[in-house]
């Protein structure tokens, strides 16, 4: 029986919480840790957990732990994670990774030399669709990707903001890029890799009560791989688009295939112009693997922990590591300093690049607006993104 520690409360706790109570006979919740007790006392009430509540992780790091699940505001993810990493304490922290290359490092390094099991939350990677959408595209069924359009598009009102940590640079690390479109960010990059290149555009249109953008919008290029040489993606960062539509679409050579699923596979008459009829051959073909693919047993959060759970018991290495979410951060990095410098950036991101680290990214990003609120508590519910059902 693995015992559990969960840092931060907040509203992504829940998926923790959910996630650990699924597997009652390999796990037990043992301790819960925030920096306003009387939160881990409520969530320690309505699950009936029984766990040990403290108001410092440092409070538990000799402490008869396996397992930690970092979920905190993001700008202290990597020194809790480090703490416990060096405490000899297995770590699986909650997007994003970090909020500079520098700290992702320092964290991977800590693990390292640990010997620990490191993972960073990627749920949507067991997610049926997601996971789907990534074997066709290994499968080459539709040839070479020329383009990517990924749309991450959340809303988010005005109060959203006051929250004590979100908003700034400091503690939030960003805004809609970092916090949002990381999920879509990490399936790009672990269905295409990183692109050598990227153009950006960041805003803040509707929020001003945060330092932070609301909305980015970035075009990568890619050479090799599986895309064409010059293949293009878009990516769109948001949390101003009412109706949160989120999807991620891929471009082939022989058809257009995504998630939500859709497959179109366009053929040539003579003049070039697109015919009346498609290739339904292939597009039978594309149907036929994507349903054939096996389905998780468990999903998201839940499926992430269990994958997680079973790496601590089995001695193996978990699907999302540290490295997982450094190319993410890396990508994420590039859109800031591109947006913010107004121009192109090249990958990799160097260490003696001001954008490396948070000190050097906190002297060069701009401030949109002044956080004009500081509320700790918010309640309310919160939104998860699409289901990535079929598009029918």
């Amino acid at each position: 029986m693995l015992s559990i520690a969960i840092i931060g409360t907040g509203n992504i706790s829940v998926q923790h919480i959910n996630g650990y109570l699924a597997f009652p006979q390999r796990c037990k919740i043992t301790h819960l840790v925030d920096i306003f007790p009387e939160k881990a006392e409520k969530k320690n009430a309505e699950y009936k957990l029984g766990a040990a509540v403290s108001a410092s992780h440092k409070d538990i790091l000799d402490a008869d732990i396996d397992l930690v699940s970092i979920c905190t505001p993001p700008f202290c993810h990597a020194q809790i994670a480090i703490d416990f990493l060096n405490a000899g304490k297995n770590v699986l922290v909650e997007k994003p990774m970090a909020a500079s290359l520098e700290e992702c490092d320092a964290m991977i390094c800590a693990a390292e030399k640990s010997g620990k099991i490191f993972s960073v939350i990627a749920q949507n990677r067991f997610r049926d669709p997601i996971s789907g959408l990534k074997k066709v595209l290994d499968s080459k069924l539709i040839g070479k990707v020329v383009h990517a359009q990924v749309d991450s598009l959340w809303w988010r009102g005005h109060s959203y903001y006051d929250l004590w940590w979100r908003g700034t640079w400091e503690k939030e690390g960003g805004g809609c890029t970092l916090n949002h479109a990381v999920h879509h960010i990490d399936m790009l990059c672990w269905m295409l890799g990183l692109p050598k290149k990227v153009n950006a555009v960041i805003s803040n249109t509707s929020h001003d009560n945060a330092e932070v953008e609301d909305i980015s919008a970035a075009v990568l290029q890619y050479d090799g791989g599986l895309c064409a040489k010059g293949a293009i993606a878009q990516v769109t960062s948001s949390v101003i688009h009412h109706g949160e539509e989120q999807q991620i679409i891929f471009q082939g050579e022989k058809a257009r295939i995504s998630a939500p699923w859709k497959i179109t596979a366009q053929i040539a008459q003579p003049n070039g112009f697109p015919a009346k009829e498609q290739n339904d051959e292939l597009i039978n073909q594309l149907n036929n693997f994507y349903e054939s693919l096996p389905k998780f047993a468990h999903t998201m959060h839940e499926g992430q922990i269990d994958n997680v759970l079973a790496a601590i018991e089995t001695g193996s290495k978990p699907l999302i590591g540290g490295e997982d979410g450094r190319q993410t951060i890396e990508l994420i990095t590039a859109i800031y300093k591109a947006g913010t410098e107004e121009k192109a950036v090249a990958l990799p991101i160097k260490k003696d690049d001001p954008f490396y680290t948070v000190n050097g990214i906190m002297e060069k990003v701009p401030r949109f607006y002044k956080k004009a609120a500081s509320v700790n508590d918010q309640g309310g519910s919160i939104t998860l993104g699409g289901n990535y059902g079929k598009n029918v």
